[in-house]
């Protein structure tokens, strides 16, 4: 069998284990409704069996998950459990109950991350399994491919910022534009030399009329 993200389930809750693993199976059909109402199932039976003999007249996985809310003196494994619960009930009655075919890839993922805490939580806490495996994280080219990344997301993490870095060098820098010389050429205007004839004019007309008085008067 190849390995999967749900490993560590395998000698913890053999049920639990084959109803998670049909989850990964369906995610990579790309049945991601599917999928999501699978981890809902996964969370249901997780609850039942962490009720155990508290467990009374609770019959629907709202009720159970109820009356494991109102345990006395939760620790913090125990809240992020019970949030992880109700975050796969809620996707998981979203996806039955709608009515249209989604391609929800994203929220399916979420919920096979949520489903693989709180089985990490569950056999921890519940099932006495050794606390080393609570330092697992989920693997998604494990859950795509089969196989697990020979990376940590630290590397990964590292990597990203360095491609980035690359891809900015890569970038030219923008050359800061000359400002455009302002044209400001005039033509000088050649000074104008000699009378001008409106002077002309006039001086003819003043002789004519000075000739004409003195013929008058004489």
């Amino acid at each position: 069998m190849a390995k999967t993200n749900f490993d560590y389930l395998k000698d913890v809750d053999k049920n639990l284990f084959e109803i998670v693993l049909e989850a990964e199976r369906l995610y990579r059909g790309e049945f991601f409704e599917q999928c999501m109402g699978q981890t809902r199932r996964f969370g249901e039976h997780l609850c039942r069996n962490v009720l155990g003999s508290k467990r009374t007249n609770e019959v629907t996985f709202d009720e159970m998950l109820s009356t494991l809310k109102d345990t006395p003196n939760q620790s913090e494994q125990e809240k992020e459990f019970i949030d992880d619960l109700y975050f796969l009930k809620k996707q998981g009655n979203l996806s039955v109950h709608s009515g249209t075919v989604g391609k929800d890839a994203t929220t399916a993922l979420e919920c096979l991350q949520r489903a693989f805490e709180a089985g990490l939580n569950y056999s921890v806490f519940h099932k006495r399994a050794s606390s080393d495996i609570l330092k697992l994280r989920y693997d998604t080219e494990l859950l795509i491919t089969g196989n697990p990344s020979k990376k940590s997301l630290s590397d990964k993490y590292l990597e990203a910022q360095e491609q980035a870095a690359k891809t900015s060098k890569k970038k030219p820098a923008k050359k800061p534009q000359k400002p455009k010389p302002q044209a400001t050429s005039m033509n000088s205007v050649p000074r104008r030399t000699g009378i001008p004839p409106f002077w002309i004019v006039v001086g003819v007309f003043f002789v004519i009329a000075l000739f004409t008085i003195i013929y008058i008067l004489v």
